[in-house]
């Protein structure tokens, strides 16, 4: 499905003119009130109907209040503004929306359904307005949705959303969208098409990264688009091992998820080029070392040991910190990985290299292994 893409809030009154729409759902994140657009969203001309009953990691429960939102004030469209958490809330209640709400919407079937979803990332790391994925938990438990339908039609890509970001949210989402590109590059899942979207994405973040930590209008936007691109990668090829393993990170240590998958892909990294033997990329083992070539040559190396050190010492200049694991916490650790996003790696790793790997990462030194 092609995108329609606008550059600036200001393009949203026309738009919405042009569907029509009379009223709005808008799905917003705490950091709604501090955005330099909300005014223009504000005064679009449509009713708005405000929904922010979530928290980062939505429970479905939230989800179900969205949808009751949206039907019982009769909207017509949705408009999230946030992060992934409220783009992902979005795409739910696009989903579920006309679905028998005496049921449990997850254990119904899933159907394509007209309503328009607008999304306008404030972060530039997610990807999610590009990617047919949503996350939700329902009893604890991470639910992936997935559905064609939940990519947004529409999507605004305007870096004043930026201005107001935390330099350490700033630092993360960066490393988030980086990941996506490396990770869907090397994936098994991986084409012609999606190499092209982490190519593409992968320069753009280190063309663009010195004006976008400094808060400037051309690097924001920049990166808004990078972030984008490397959405539309793992959409086609989904993320690997370096996501697996960076989930528990993130709710063990208190770091922010591309921060962690940032550690967890430096070390990755290295240790697949030292274990090439154990590649299980459909292709083979020397398809698998062309695909790397490519992606150390879009890091300017021309070597593809070079990389994994021009990432790390990408990673090293943000001056993040690196968690202190207690032993027990490490069986935590390995029993945590996502074996289906461990498959999408090209090569295989036991329980025993991941653990190893998890030492590396909350060591903080070289993979030796």
């Amino acid at each position: 499905m092609s995108q329609i893409i606008l550059k600036n809030i200001g393009e949203l009154a026309e738009f919405l003119q042009d569907l029509p729409c009379e009223r709005l759902l808008l799905v917003c994140d705490g950091a709604y009130r501090f955005l330099s657009v909300k005014e223009q969203i504000n005064d679009l001309p449509v009713q708005i109907v405000g929904f922010s009953d979530f928290l980062p990691n939505p429970q479905y429960e939230s989800v179900v209040k969205g949808v009751n939102a949206f039907n019982e004030n009769r909207c017509d469209a949705i408009l999230a503004v946030g992060g992934g958490s409220a783009i992902d809330v979005a795409k739910c209640i696009k989903l579920f929306a006309y679905m028998d709400r005496e049921k449990n919407y997850l254990e119904q079937p899933f159907a394509a359904n007209a309503i328009p979803l607008i999304a306008v990332p404030t972060t530039a790391g997610t990807g999610s307005e590009a990617t047919r994925y949503a996350v939700i938990y329902y009893n604890g438990e991470k639910q992936s949705v997935t559905h064609d339908s939940i990519v947004p039609g529409t999507v605004i890509l305007d870096p004043g959303v930026l201005r107001t970001l935390p330099e350490y949210q700033r630092k993360a989402t960066m490393l988030d969208a980086l990941c996506h590109s490396v990770e869907s590059w090397w994936s098994v899942n991986s084409t012609e098409e999606s190499r092209g979207y982490s190519e593409q994405a992968v320069k753009d973040i280190l063309r663009y990264k010195d004006g976008y930590l400094a808060n400037e209008d051309d690097g924001n936007a920049g990166m808004l688009l990078a972030a984008h691109t490397a959405g539309k990668a793992i959409n086609i090829t989904q993320t690997t091992a370096g996501h697996a393993m960076c989930y528990k990170l993130t709710s063990l240590y208190g770091i922010a998820h591309g921060h962690a998958a940032a550690l967890c892909v430096a070390k990755l990294w290295p240790y697949m080029l030292e274990h090439l033997e154990d590649c299980i990329y459909p292709g083979g083992q020397a398809d698998l070392e062309r695909i790397l070539a490519d992606l150390a040559r879009a890091f300017g190396c021309e070597k593809a040991e070079e990389a994994p050190v021009r990432f790390q010492e990408l990673l090293d200049s943000l001056g993040l910190s690196i968690p202190e694991a207690r032993e027990k916490e490490y069986d935590l650790l390995v029993s945590s990985v996502n074996p289906v996003r461990l498959k999408n790696f090209p090569i295989s790793l036991s329980s025993e290299a991941i653990r190893d790997l998890y030492r590396s990462i909350l060591a903080g030194k070289d993979t030796v292994l």
